[in-house]
C-alpha cells in the first residue's frame, strides 16, 4: 500500500504549454474532461488498464489529488498506472485554457450528463462544445462524446431537481444548446468525432449485465425497447473505440442494452454503420455557398466590365465625333490656305510688275536730270499702286530749284560809349 504522500506526488501542477507545441501529439494519451465525474473517473480507470497514458482534466488539483492517494491506497490503480496518469487542473470555462491542459493528447473524450463536472455540479452541451473547440485548436485527431439522454427526464424523477435545472438555466448567461445545435456546432469543426447518445444507469443496476448493443442514429424504432448502460459499460467502449477510431470516425450512434442482443465485437458494430451525413451536408452546403460567393464576384466583375466597355465606346464615338470635326477642320484650313496662296501669289506678281520697271539708280538718274534741266518733264514711276494711279491723275509741274543766296560781309560796328550802352543795345536788338 502506498502512502498518501508519494501519491500525491504523482500528480503534477497545472502545465503552461504553449500552443507551438500543440502538434507533438502521443497518439497513445487522452485527455478525458470532468475526470472527476462518475463516468470521466471510469473512462480515465478503464484507459489506463489498456495501456494509455491519461491526462485527467480536474477542477481542483488538491481533491484529484486526494483520489489519486485513495486509488492508490484501495489498489484501484497499480503503481505502472499510477505513473501513466497525469493530473492538470482544467475547466470548462474558455477553449483555450482547456487546450493547454490537452497538451500532447491525440484523443479527448468529455460526457454531457449530471455529476460530471465534480460530484455535482453538471456538463452541458456548451461546455462540451468548449472542449471540440479546444480539440480543434490544440490539434487533436479524435474526440469521443457521450450525451446521456436521461438528463432529459430527470425532473420526471425528482421535482426538486427539475426546478432547480429550470432556474439555473433561466438565469445562467446563456442557454444551454440542443443536441440538434450542438451537433451542427460540431460538424462544423475539422476534427474527428464519435458522438455516443445512451441513457447512463448505475454499475449495480440488472441492466449492467445485459450486452451492448450499438446501432445507428435512428436505426430502432420508437417503440423499441432500449435498457440503460452501465456506467462502466459505457467507459469500456470509449476504450474500445479508442483502440481503433478509424472504424468509428464520424459516426453517431445509439448505445442500449439487450438481454437478448448477442454478444459483439465494438469493431464489428461499428463497421456497420455508415458516417454522418451532417458533415457532408455541412461541406456540399459551404462549398455551393462560397460557388455562390464566386459566382456573385463573377457577374460583378462582368458588370463592372460591361460598363467599362459601355463607357470606352461612348469615349470611342465622343473621339470619332472630334476626329471628324478635327478633319473637317482641317479641310476648311486647306482651303482657305490654298485660296489665300492664290491671293498672295498675284499680289507678289503685281508687286513685281510694278517694280521691274522701278530701280534706284534709274530713280537717281532721273531726279537729277530734273533737277540739272528743270524745263524737262520729270519721268519717275512711283513704286506703289495707290501713288502711281494718283500721279496719273495730277497735272504735271516743273520742279523749281532755289539757289541760296552769297553770303554778304557784315563789318564789325564801333563800341559804343558806356553812357550810350544801353539804348543802342536796344536798337541792335
Amino acid at each position: 500500500m502506498l502512502p498518501l504522500k508519494k501519491a500525491n506526488q504523482m500528480m503534477v501542477q497545472p502545465i503552461r504549454t504553449p500552443f507551438s507545441s500543440f502538434r507533438r501529439k502521443d497518439p497513445g494519451t487522452v485527455f478525458v474532461a470532468g475526470a472527476t465525474g462518475q463516468v470521466g473517473i471510469r473512462i480515465a480507470q478503464t484507459l489506463l488498464r489498456q495501456g494509455f497514458s491519461v491526462r485527467a482534466g480536474v477542477s481542483e488539483l488538491e481533491a484529484a489529488q486526494e483520489l489519486a492517494g485513495l486509488a492508490a491506497r484501495y489498489k484501484i490503480l497499480s503503481n505502472e498506472e499510477s505513473k501513466r496518469l497525469n493530473a492538470v487542473e482544467s475547466t470548462f470555462q474558455d477553449a483555450e485554457s482547456i487546450a493547454r491542459a490537452i497538451g500532447n493528447a491525440s484523443k479527448v473524450v468529455v460526457t454531457i450528463g449530471p455529476a460530471e463536472n465534480g460530484p455535482t455540479s453538471e456538463v452541458t452541451t456548451s461546455d462540451a462544445l468548449q472542449v471540440i473547440q479546444a480539440a480543434q485548436l490544440a490539434g487533436v485527431g479524435h474526440v469521443a462524446i457521450i450525451y446521456d439522454g436521461s438528463i432529459m427526464t430527470a425532473s420526471t424523477y425528482n421535482v426538486l431537481d427539475g426546478i432547480s435545472s429550470f432556474f439555473n438555466n433561466l438565469f445562467s448567461r446563456s442557454q444551454p444548446l440542443t443536441i440538434t445545435e450542438f451537433l451542427q456546432k460540431l460538424v462544423e469543426t475539422d476534427v474527428s468525432y464519435t458522438l455516443i447518445k445512451t441513457r447512463l444507469t448505475e454499475d449495480f443496476s440488472p441492466e449492467s449485465s445485459y450486452n451492448v448493443v450499438v446501432s445507428a442514429e435512428g436505426s430502432a424504432g420508437a417503440n423499441d425497447y432500449k435498457s440503460n448502460v452501465a456506467k462502466s459499460q459505457i467507459a469500456s467502449l470509449v476504450a474500445n473505440v479508442f483502440s481503433n477510431t478509424a472504424v468509428a470516425e464520424n459516426k453517431v450512434v445509439e448505445v442500449f442494452t439487450d438481454p437478448s442482443a448477442p454478444s459483439r465485437p465494438v469493431d464489428e458494430f461499428f463497421s456497420a454503420i455508415p458516417e454522418d451525413g451532417r458533415r457532408k451536408a455541412y461541406a456540399e452546403a459551404l462549398a455551393m455557398a462560397k460557388a455562390e460567393e464566386e459566382a456573385i464576384k463573377a457577374t460583378e466583375k462582368a458588370r463592372e466590365a460591361a460598363e467599362a466597355a459601355k463607357d470606352l465606346e461612348e469615349e470611342v464615338k465622343k473621339l470619332e465625333k472630334q476626329e471628324a470635326r478635327a478633319a473637317g477642320l482641317a479641310e476648311e484650313a486647306q482651303e482657305k490656305a490654298v485660296a489665300a496662296g492664290a491671293s498672295v501669289e498675284n499680289l507678289l506678281n503685281k508687286a513685281k510688275d510694278i517694280g521691274s520697271g522701278l530701280s534706284w539708280e534709274k530713280f537717281s538718274s532721273q531726279l537729277a536730270t530734273a533737277v540739272q534741266s528743270p524745263g524737262e518733264k520729270l519721268k519717275v514711276q512711283i513704286a506703289t499702286v495707290r501713288g502711281q494711279a494718283k500721279a496719273q491723275t495730277l497735272l504735271p509741274k516743273k520742279a523749281i530749284i532755289k539757289t541760296p543766296a552769297p553770303k554778304q560781309k557784315v563789318e564789325p560796328k564801333p563800341k559804343a560809349r558806356e553812357t550810350d550802352s544801353k539804348t543802342e543795345s536796344e536798337e541792335v536788338f
